[in-house]
């Protein structure tokens, strides 16, 4: 086994590495997938034409893989996209005995955690752990001393919300059924976690454009299409903020001082944003944010933003102020009222701005997270640049 490939396809994008295995073998290609968890080899599989990624999942060892083929039919970010084949199911008559003699070669080349037995419709209907096994009698049917009802996941449920219903069970596995309690596959408690942290982390390269599948492995080239589409989007972005500057550039030049204060301003309004929308994208991943709630917390944050602008602002005014009378500026007092004022309601602004920017795109379908730093740096800009430009203009000018 060549671990280098291994290490290879498992630190960078579906895409790459799913270029680095073109050239192998479908034997070998369905070899090395079989040692990476399900979420990450059905995403290395999605890259390959359909009559290839049939050939590879049939020449998986055992084809104990076909599974994948199942898992790919799941949207991205669901249970279903994690399951593996769960081999030790057997009928509830089948006594103690008979499932230790099937299971003797079994757990020598699978790792097996429970038991599952199942009806002659293949529905679920019981789950044995091996300490059952070990102190049943050997004669005894599984139908005796198995768990009856237990806890299943549905495949089209998103990884959230089966983390939310697993956290505080912490089983090693976790049987997967359909609608009608068929038993389509097992997840691994570990993938799921392990699943879930990799969402989280993608979540901040999100915000600013950083595609989820970009790896640190992920080639160069790979790297730039993902990344350039988004700074393009961010620089006509900032030119809309740039315009907002031109528009006043009458009132900027006949009173310097609003140039030096723009960067000011403009910082602390993005940074308020930010705030807003890291707690917003928090509540919305936890499942904290409840159906109803969204208009609550856009005033709450747009009133928590008007606060901490006014407090800010103060602040600020005071230093306009002291530069303002250093450079005996007739409307020094005015500049700091405009500063002040300024900081408040543009901060209020952009505290609504980071809550209602994820929550308008997770209702029109999208993930949230996308892009969100770079609509919100333009909000607060353009609100913060042209409040603060516009007074001055109206009351200086």
């Amino acid at each position: 086994m060549d671990r280098s490939l291994l290490e290879n396809i498992t630190t960078t994008d579906g895409k790459s590495a799913a270029r680095l295995l073109s050239e192998e073998s479908d034997a070998r290609i369905a070899e090395l997938l079989s040692l990476m968890h399900p979420g990450a080899a059905v995403e290395i599989l999605d890259h390959f034409p359909d009559a290839r990624r049939q050939s590879i999942a049939a020449a998986a060892p055992k084809n104990g893989a076909q599974l994948w083929l199942l898992d790919h039919q799941f949207d991205e970010g669901s249970v279903g996209r994690l399951m593996e084949r769960a081999l030790a199911v057997f009928r509830p008559e089948t006594t103690v005995q008979q499932v230790i003699d099937s299971l003797r070669d079994l757990i020598r080349n699978t790792f097996v955690v429970y038991v599952f037995v199942t009806d002659s419709e293949g529905k679920l209907v019981g789950v044995v752990a091996f300490r059952e096994l070990l102190f049943a009698r050997k004669d005894q049917a599984l139908a005796e001393v198995m768990i009856r009802s237990p806890f299943s996941l549905r495949p089209e449920a998103e990884l959230v919300d089966a983390m939310r219903e697993v956290v505080t069970r912490h089983y090693p596995a976790y049987p997967v059924c359909d609608g009608e309690g068929r038993l389509l596959g097992l997840v691994r408690g570990q993938v799921l976690f392990q699943q879930q942290a990799f969402e989280i982390s993608a979540q901040a390269g999100s915000m600013v454009g950083v595609e989820k599948e970009e790896r640190i492995s992920t080639p160069w080239l790979t790297s730039f299409k993902f990344r350039h589409p988004w700074l393009q989007l961010n620089l006509v972005t900032a030119f809309i903020a740039a315009g907002v500057v031109g528009y006043f550039q009458d009132a900027v030049n006949q009173i310097v001082l609003l140039a030096v204060f723009l960067p000011v301003l403009s910082g602390q309004c993005s940074n308020t944003g930010c705030q807003t929308l890291a707690v917003t994208l928090r509540g919305m991943t936890l499942g904290e944010l409840k159906p109803g709630q969204a208009r609550r917390v856009v005033f709450k944050e747009a009133w928590l933003g008007w606060w901490n602008g006014l407090i800010v602002g103060v602040v600020a005014a005071i230093g306009m102020y002291a530069m303002a009378t250093m450079q005996k500026h007739p409307g020094a007092l005015t500049l700091a009222g405009i500063t002040a004022f300024s900081m408040a309601v543009s901060c209020m602004m952009s505290g609504a701005a980071g809550s209602l920017i994820p929550l308008g795109m997770k209702r029109m379908g999208a993930d949230p997270a996308t892009a969100s730093g770079i609509f919100l740096s333009t909000a607060t800009d353009v609100v913060s640049m042209g409040v603060f430009l516009g007074l001055a203009t109206w009351l200086l000018l």
